[in-house]
């Protein structure tokens, strides 16, 4: 394979400019298509014992594909949404593959013919407020570890946040100066909206940002890894399941649960509503697209959404990065 169509080529190609610049790919989903190709190399180079700089588009073929996708659902407990969502990122790169080298065509047309999976609609799965409590409780706060991992947890849990918002959050989309603290954050499909932030949630990112040192307006990243780099989704998932082990002491139900970020999005959706706060004013809230056609041009503001806060009693008045070795690998950290 000539050095123009090599693996890593294609991989810059894909991202620099058919992502980036034709298709101006937000940076979530940047992020979310290199975690997906990443977790593919990684497993092709297990399965052909190979380093992953010395693969080829040939050792990423439907089989490999498949056998990672499985591996993804079995191994890794991933649901079928999560893995129809890597295969998403890689067709992605793949018709990037079929464009671009003419050699590799049947292997990508292999790829491309991986149908989705289909998946059964599963009643929403919450936490109730002690759950919640006892994970939030859970961090040590004697470490910055834990301080960082309850304040995440609290910004999850208060805020409704996806977890891909609650990453990207830099220290200027906070407004905590003000009577009525709030956030910006920048959903799906680049959408901005405005959500309260709790009374605890509040002395948790002051104090936070007392500890590192930030100070408002900055243009850097709140929630950090080890070596100060912007803290990835595995990362938050990690976070998490860490905490609900630790949780599992004082709730034992937890254990049977599968929590993950998301769940806490959920479980603030679900105290709003069976708090009684109207499904608009939750829509807008968690960002999402309708509620149903004839409500698409329906929204709250950030006062109605600091009234349904209130409503629910969840204001919150009450005191309360490993750097791969690898040259592919090190490519896509660059993303």
């Amino acid at each position: 394979m000539s050095t123009r169509f090599s693996l890593p080529a294609l991989l810059e190609s894909f991202f620099h400019h058919r992502m980036t610049k034709q298709r101006n790919a937000s940076r979530a989903t940047l992020a979310s298509y290199r975690d997906a190709l990443r977790l593919l190399i990684l497993f092709a180079a297990e399965r052909t014992k190979r380093k992953p700089c010395a693969l080829t588009v040939a050792d990423l073929d439907r089989d490999c594909v498949l056998a990672f996708l499985d591996e993804l659902e079995t191994k890794r407990k991933n649901t079928i949404q999560t893995r129809n969502a890597r295969l998403a990122a890689i067709r992605s790169f793949f018709h990037h593959v079929a464009t671009n080298d003419p050699a590799a065509l049947a292997i990508a047309q292999r790829v491309l013919a991986i149908p989705v999976k289909r998946a059964h609609t599963e009643v929403t799965h919450h936490l109730t407020p002690q759950e919640f409590d006892a994970l939030v409780a859970a961090p040590d706060q004697r470490t910055a570890r834990g301080r960082r991992d309850r304040t995440l947890l609290l910004f999850l849990g208060r805020t409704g946040a996806r977890v891909s918002e609650a990453l990207g959050i830099n220290v200027c989309d906070l407004d905590l100066d003000r009577a009525r603290p709030q956030v910006l954050l920048r959903g799906k499909g680049r959408k901005e909206r405005i959500v309260p932030i709790a009374n605890d949630l509040a002395r948790a990112l002051r104090a936070f940002m007392r500890e590192r040192g930030l100070k408002s307006h900055e243009e850097q990243p709140l929630f950090v890894g080890t070596h100060g780099e912007r803290l990835t989704r595995f990362g938050a998932t990690h976070i998490v399941r860490r905490v609900v082990a630790a949780a599992t002491l004082s709730r034992p139900e937890l254990a049977s649960k599968s929590v993950s970020p998301h769940v806490l999005r959920h479980t603030l959706a679900m105290t709003l509503l069976q708090s009684g706060v109207d499904l608009l004013t939750i829509q807008a809230w968690l960002g999402h697209a309708q509620v149903a056609t004839t409500h698409r041009y329906a929204a709250a503001d950030v006062e109605m959404m600091r009234r349904g806060l209130d409503k629910a009693g969840v204001a919150g008045c009450q005191p309360a990065r490993f750097q791969p070795k690898d040259a592919l690998l090190r490519l896509l950290e660059t993303i």
